[in-house]
């Protein structure tokens, strides 16, 4: 067989079935997040069918996908919305990162993985999806609720939560030291700081430098900044992701909605890409060893979720029922804690049952969170009939 055969054998049955799992979540009304993950438990190492000669390529396309995640992300926010967000919820935000934060942190200390497990797995339970939130909001016709800014504005401290949180996790993981963790926190922090003034201030001007009336001039601009952006953030050891981030929230309105109209399709490929690579590189036979704990993990911090969203509705005057749909809109979690898991991974500085536990959690969470904000309406309505007669 010719040398390139076998791997573009391989690619395309990847990308096919992709596309049959993505319409299959479609059907249930899933994210497709938990079937890529099972999809890469399957065929990866311990799995049914191991995928051996397109490692070269995923392990790029993964990255990719996360810069492609990240940046997306940035380009749903302006600066002034962050620095709003910020102005109104940071309560709420503090709040959000305590009761979700401490699930994974004690979990991981329970299990004996020491302080660094603990640090990652605090961020796996912690982050909210916000690719997953903003779906279910969508598709609910939830957009337009009185409880959707603080949804939003939690998810938007989350994220600028994590420009600081992973360049942290990482100087922790890779033992660089005490100066260079230092160092690498400082640069973390620097880049956000200009980031928001340049966005605030020179916007337009970083949306010249990618603008074009071509479609296909204008791809390889925005695609091929946020790679140097990334690849620049990353050889300063900041997270790729997080200066793709940065870069997105830099990028003003009008050039955002074009470059996101442009992305979507490459960010959807290389994103399933990046959450099938994390399903390949965990053994599936030491996930049943780690469900218990899952399970326990995701019902606790699922009340946990559902506390930070009730106390971010209540903050700006969201009745009752409100409340508690924008705490089951935050339940579900995904792309930041496979991001997060996968940086621990890579790094063997923690414990290898890590990855099987986080696969896992977020297998549960993706499906459970949807579930969640489908029927918090009918529960509530349930229990408030049957509060009345009782009251009465």
């Amino acid at each position: 067989m010719h040398s390139s055969a076998l791997p573009l054998i391989e690619l395309g049955a990847l990308f096919f079935g992709l596309g049959i799992l993505g319409r299959l979540a479609g059907r249930l009304g899933i994210s497709p997040v938990p079937l890529y993950l099972l999809g890469g438990l399957a065929f990866g190492s311990g799995g049914l069918l191991p995928l051996e000669g397109i490692e070269p390529f995923t392990t790029v396309a993964s990255e990719v996908g996360v810069v492609l995640l990240l940046l997306l992300l940035g380009l749903e926010y302006s600066a002034s919305d962050l620095v709003g967000g910020l102005r109104r919820s940071w309560a709420a935000g503090i709040v959000d990162m305590v009761l979700n934060a401490a699930p994974g942190a004690i979990a991981a200390l329970l299990l004996g993985w020491g302080p660094l497990g603990a640090l990652a797995m605090a961020g796996v339970t912690w982050v909210s999806s916000s690719g997953i939130v903003a779906k279910v909001l969508d598709e609910l016709g939830r957009l337009g609720n009185r409880e959707t800014p603080a949804v939003l504005s939690v998810l938007v401290i989350e994220d600028l939560a994590m420009a600081l949180y992973l360049p942290i996790t990482t100087a922790a993981l890779t033992a660089i030291g005490l100066v260079a963790g230092l160092r690498t926190v400082g640069i973390a922090v620097a880049l956000l700081i200009v980031a928001l003034v340049v966005a605030l201030r020179f916007g337009r001007f970083v949306s010249s430098v990618v603008e074009s009336p071509s479609s296909e001039v204008f791809l390889l601009r925005v695609l091929g900044i946020a790679l140097l952006v990334a690849g620049i953030a990353s050889q300063l050891q900041v997270s790729a992701g997080v200066g793709a981030f940065l870069l997105g929230i830099a990028i003003s309105e009008d050039t955002a909605e074009n470059a996101a109209r442009v992305l979507t399709p490459l960010r959807d490929l290389f994103a399933a890409v990046f959450f099938v690579v994390f399903g390949l590189n965990t053994d599936p036979a030491q996930v049943p060893a780690v469900l218990p704990a899952a399970l326990v993990l995701a019902v606790v911090s699922t009340a946990t979720k559902l506390g930070a969203g009730w106390f971010a509705a209540r903050q700006i005057g969201v009745g009752p029922l409100g409340r508690w749909r924008a705490g089951a809109a935050l339940v579900a979690r995904g792309e930041f804690s496979i991001v997060i898991a996968g940086l621990a991974l890579t790094t063997g500085a923690v414990d290898p049952g890590l990855a099987p536990l986080a696969t896992t959690y977020v297998l549960l969470m993706a499906i459970l969170g949807p579930v969640a904000a489908r029927v918090v309406e009918p529960v509530h309505a349930g229990l408030t009939r049957r509060l009345r007669p009782a009251a009465s």
